[in-house]
């Protein structure tokens, strides 16, 4: 099977979509300030491959603390 451009674009685009979900994700289960969050959102759609990776090695806030934990 050749590869077409639209499977390559259509391939990009869905490991673009994956990976700042992924990021998304990550910040959904950190404590983070509603202003913080809006920034490290920003850098997740502005640098798209970059952006992800570095919203989880920054670790931004505190984990947010489970309600099963004694």
């Amino acid at each position: 099977m050749p590869v077409t451009p639209d499977l390559m674009y259509g391939s990009l685009l869905f490991s673009l979509v994956g990976m700042a979900a992924l990021a998304f994700f990550y910040l959904r289960r950190r404590r983070v300030p509603l202003w913080s969050l809006f920034v490290w959102s920003l850098l997740i759609f502005l640098v798209p491959f970059l952006g992800p990776f570095l919203v989880i090695l920054a670790r931004p806030g505190k984990w947010k603390m489970s309600e099963t934990a004694p």
